[in-house]
């Protein structure tokens, strides 16, 4: 199947919107298909401040209409508890909501920017969109990770070598309860990151101990400004250590 054939058998289609490479393609691709789609970005406490605004930058870019949805995700027990699987939970939080108000727009059809490189198996929120029925045109077409940054490029899409960035939420050691307050004190420690420059990277909490990961080429970077994190991250946690390397 292509794009171009997805989108003449689904010609009004409702786009989970994250704001990253997958979905701001996808929403490149219904634009230019000549798709009748309205973008939905669910504004969380698992998100960011820097998604919102990729998401309001890129749909103005693309001329494409965009609501915002605000839940709140802390809500549901399964998903303030933590387990293994709260991905399950908390897609199905999410995505029902999409599904509400997309339903109240008249679409029937709702897609999110899943593609052909993820591995479902090691994903629990994968479960809860099957049993949405949430289409993925981008695994539909085999188009993988590395496809859709080099048309992502082309098309001169500024997502297109954005890194990825997993929730807020992922951070968190599992099975230990998130808490607005930790969710906002890795949003700030990351913020620190962002701001001296590191582009790809993760802090880790448990127990208000910090764990930054980055990636080898950022080691030099970080010894650079060790001192200075250290005392920054020190005025939101108890501890701050180098761990393990991020991995392609």
């Amino acid at each position: 199947m292509t794009p171009k054939e997805f989108f003449q058998t689904n010609k009004k289609v409702a786009l989970a919107f994250s704001g990253g490479v997958d979905s701001a393609y996808l929403l490149y691709l219904a634009k230019s298909c000549d798709a009748d789609v309205t973008a939905y970005f669910v504004k969380s406490q698992f998100q960011p401040e820097f998604e919102y605004e990729d998401a309001l930058r890129l749909a103005k870019e693309l001329g494409a209409s965009l609501k915002v949805l605000s839940v709140d995700v802390l809500e549901d027990s399964d998903v303030r508890k933590n387990p293994d699987n709260r991905c399950y939970y908390c897609k199905k939080t999410i995505f029902s909501r999409i599904c509400e108000e997309a339903k109240k727009d008249g679409y029937d059809v709702i897609m999110d920017g899943t593609n052909a490189s993820d591995d479902l198996s090691e994903r629990p929120g994968a479960k809860a969109l099957q049993e949405m029925q949430v289409l993925s045109p981008l695994r539909l077409c085999n188009l993988t990770k590395d496809d859709i940054r080099k048309k992502s490029k082309e098309a001169n899409l500024f997502t297109w070598d954005k890194p990825a960035y997993a929730c807020l939420a992922t951070r968190i050691k599992p099975n230990e309860t998130i808490t607005e307050t930790a969710l906002k004190k890795v949003e700030l420690a990351e913020g620190i990151l962002f701001s001296l420059g590191f582009s790809d990277f993760r802090v880790r909490v448990s127990k208000n101990r910090a764990s930054i990961v980055l990636r080898e080429e950022e080691v030099s970077l970080y010894h650079r400004f060790e001192e200075k994190i250290t005392e920054e991250f020190l005025n939101l946690f108890d501890e701050v250590e180098l761990s393990s390397l991020r991995r392609q």
